[in-house]
């Protein structure tokens, strides 16, 4: 089965608009109402689309999320069934204090094709397009940076690694330093950080590290269609993630789980750039017009672009 590419537009359109309503508030120091901005807009766009939407992956359960929480229903229950992964503002920090990297998100697919992930972290790796079993989480750092550039034919000191700069991953980016690896660090923006690996343009080989488990659902579904590899495994370190995890039918706790796992079949990715950042630029607002970029995937016809549109501010 194949998503109509009509479906591509309204989805541009959808996380274009939660980008527009979020860049109001950009540099106001209000991370929540930045969120809650994208929140509101993405659900009302999302309502006006033919179809009978699911959210699996939201901004919460439903006690903590008021809108977008998964399990939510959306659009005008016309249509095919789609499963809805949403991030409607990455990077609440860089947005609250206008800095490079926010982002809006969305992903689709055919019901029952994208991964319901719990509210956990996950440890995770991406690259481009690479030999089958030549990266793995459970490879040694050494290991896989080896594998990796006997690869790419290149040597271990011309490898790029990203990886966000927390304290968990001190051993990591000890790792990679001694190793002479170069390492990129990222404050925020999980999403954003794997979706470098996609294009050799960026200068990102390697994306590794430990990050939100939803969020690397919505980076492998972007990465599916640049036939990237990726791979990612769930924390489960504490009775209440534990007992989730059993609820949504997760039996193996320690499961490594691949690309074609996480999204199944035909899927749609679109982020639109909040602020600029690496990738996108951010929302230009001129009068009454805005522009904005979209990163957008379709994965059953190959397409991948970045999409600029500049449309009226009151359509």
């Amino acid at each position: 089965m194949t998503i109509d590419k009509k479906y591509i537009d309204l989805f541009i359109n959808v996380s274009s608009k939660a980008a527009l309503a979020s860049s109001y508030l950009v540099g106001k120091k209000n991370k929540i109402a930045a969120d809650q901005a994208a929140v509101d807009s993405m659900r009302a766009e999302l309502n006006k689309i033919d179809m009978n939407g699911k959210v699996v992956i939201g901004e919460g359960s439903l006690d903590e999320a008021p809108m977008l929480y998964t399990g939510e229903l959306l659009g005008n229950k016309k249509g095919p069934s789609f499963d809805i992964a949403v991030d409607p503002l990455e990077g609440t920090n860089f947005a609250a204090n206008n800095l490079p990297g926010a982002i809006s998100v969305i992903a689709i697919a055919e019901e029952g094709n994208l991964f319901n992930a719990p509210e956990t972290y996950m440890e995770k790796i991406a690259t481009g397009k690479v030999e089958k079993n030549l990266i793995d989480l459970d490879n040694s750092i050494k290991k896989n940076i080896s594998n990796l550039a006997d690869f790419m034919k290149k040597d271990i000191s011309s490898i790029t690694a990203c990886i966000m700069d927390r304290p968990r991953h001190k051993n990591i980016i000890e790792e990679l330093e001694k190793l002479k690896v170069k390492v990129k660090l990222i404050t925020d923006g999980d999403v954003l950080g794997a979706l470098y690996v996609s294009d050799p343009k960026y200068n990102v080989d390697i994306y590794l590290g430990i990050g939100g488990g939803p969020e690397g659902v919505l980076a492998a579904s972007a990465l599916d269609a640049y036939d990237c590899h990726f791979q990612g495994r769930f924390i489960f370190d504490n009775d209440k993630d534990i007992s989730d995890a059993k609820k949504m039918g997760i039996t193996d706790l320690d499961k490594k789980y691949e690309l074609n796992e996480i999204v199944k079949g035909d899927s749609i990715f679109c982020a639109t750039g909040i602020t600029n950042n690496n990738v996108l630029s951010g929302i230009d607002i001129n009068n009454n017009n805005y522009t904005s970029e979209t990163l957008v995937t379709h994965k059953n016809s190959n397409f991948k672009k970045i999409i600029k549109r500049t449309n009226l501010i009151k359509e």
